[in-house]
């Protein structure tokens, strides 16, 4: 049974199926997860019942995975393999296609001036703090260390994590809620597309970490 009064990040970790829900209907439940339910339904002008109506609705025809009570080094193999590893592929070539739509369209209102620069450094910064996880932060949660010894870089990891959700609000802005213009061409849509898959996956990826991973590594 969902509860109004519990966190977006409580919903989403329990209802794994929410988050399509809340992605749906713009509620940031990564690096806002904090926020009551209630209170952020009606932040954005929802009604909190039918936001409940529709998690249960989407749970019965989709399940996907529950990390809140796996091993801690099984969801860390998760989040590399269904996140990190892809990051890693596709945001070479949604830099390349940014490239691309400003250097053909730059003089047209509509093109999105500005967003290579901005894909480039949420890149250079996503891979500094992915390296942080896989070469400090996980091998020390796959070694037990829980509490005390890992607040400081969970503390700094989350920190980041606010960084990268303001960078994917620029971008949503810049790209104008990645709703291409009748005059886009099919590099140009490609690339909102590919940005929205981007923005959807790193607020996955985000939840799981400031949600379920780290939590459970201060708490254990």
């Amino acid at each position: 049974m969902i509860d109004a009064n519990q966190t977006l990040g409580q919903v989403a970790t329990a209802h794994p199926a929410s988050t399509l829900v809340f992605l749906r209907h713009r509620l940031d439940f990564c690096c806002g997860g904090g926020q009551r339910l209630d209170e952020a339904c009606r932040s954005a002008g929802l009604d909190p019942a039918r936001v409940i109506r529709e998690i249960e609705s989407e749970g019965t025809t989709r399940t996907p995975e529950r990390w809140d009570a796996k091993p801690l080094p099984d969801l860390i193999d998760f989040i590399l393999g269904r996140y990190h590893e892809p990051l890693r592929a596709d945001l070479p070539a949604l830099i390349e296609a940014a490239r691309r739509v400003e250097r053909v369209h730059g003089k047209k209102p509509s093109c999105p001036t500005g967003l290579a620069s901005l894909l480039e450094q949420l890149a250079a910064e996503l891979e500094q703090h992915m390296m942080k996880e896989e070469h400090a932060l996980f091998p020390a949660i796959r070694a037990g260390r829980r509490g005390g010894p890992v607040h400081m870089p969970i503390r700094v990891m989350m920190q980041e994590h606010d960084d990268h959700g303001a960078n994917l609000r620029r971008l949503r802005e810049l790209a104008t809620g990645f709703a291409p213009p009748v005059e886009a061409c099919a590099t140009w849509r490609a690339l909102y597309a590919g940005l929205e898959k981007l923005e959807s996956e790193l607020m996955e990826h985000i939840h799981l970490e400031n949600n379920v991973l780290f939590p459970r590594a201060l708490n254990a």
